[in-house]
């Protein structure tokens, strides 16, 4: 006879996960769709829109005041992860939102990045918490996003809808 047991840290471990990837599967899911950029507008943009030396918080900020956003002083939240060697539907929608700006992080698959969590405090018409996430590897700006916490919130790329 076995006998499982479990602590109640372990289940707290797993519930704080499950609860999280449901949060971002319905984001994904009920996230409107904008209309995609041309390419010769994404190349003509990230022409202009600095990627490398992105190695200080001051760094990421002017990265993201490139796109016109005013962000806390300190990233909310930094995380080390690695991107999967093998991309499920999540993450190639969360791809597709990259192509859409001119990134792509196909060619990161199965690298250590690190994620950067900044509040934005400038986004126009939304009362609710909006963060961006930036993407870095070896100091160079590879993926990110702008996102509301809001229970119907958003989701697209660097620049601002309609720009």
């Amino acid at each position: 006879m076995f006998v499982y047991t479990l602590r109640a840290n372990t289940l707290k471990f797993f519930s704080v996960i499950g609860i999280a990837l449901i949060a971002l599967i319905t984001l994904i899911v009920f996230v409107p769709k904008y209309e995609t950029a041309t390419t010769s507008t994404i190349l003509a943009e990230k022409e202009k829109i600095n990627f490398d030396k992105v190695k200080s918080n001051e760094d990421r900020i002017a990265f993201l005041a490139q796109y016109g956003w005013e962000t806390s002083d300190t990233p909310s939240e930094e995380v080390t992860l690695t991107i999967p060697t093998e991309f499920d539907k999540i993450m190639k929608t969360y791809n597709e939102l990259q192509k859409q700006q001119g990134l792509d992080l196909t060619k990161y698959k199965g690298k250590t990045v690190s994620r950067y969590t900044y509040e934005i405090t400038n986004y126009p018409g939304v009362s609710g918490k909006v963060l961006a996430n930036i993407v870095v590897y070896k100091n160079r700006v590879i993926g990110g996003d702008i996102c509301s916490t809001d229970v119907n919130g958003f989701i697209h790329g660097f620049a601002a809808p309609g720009k």
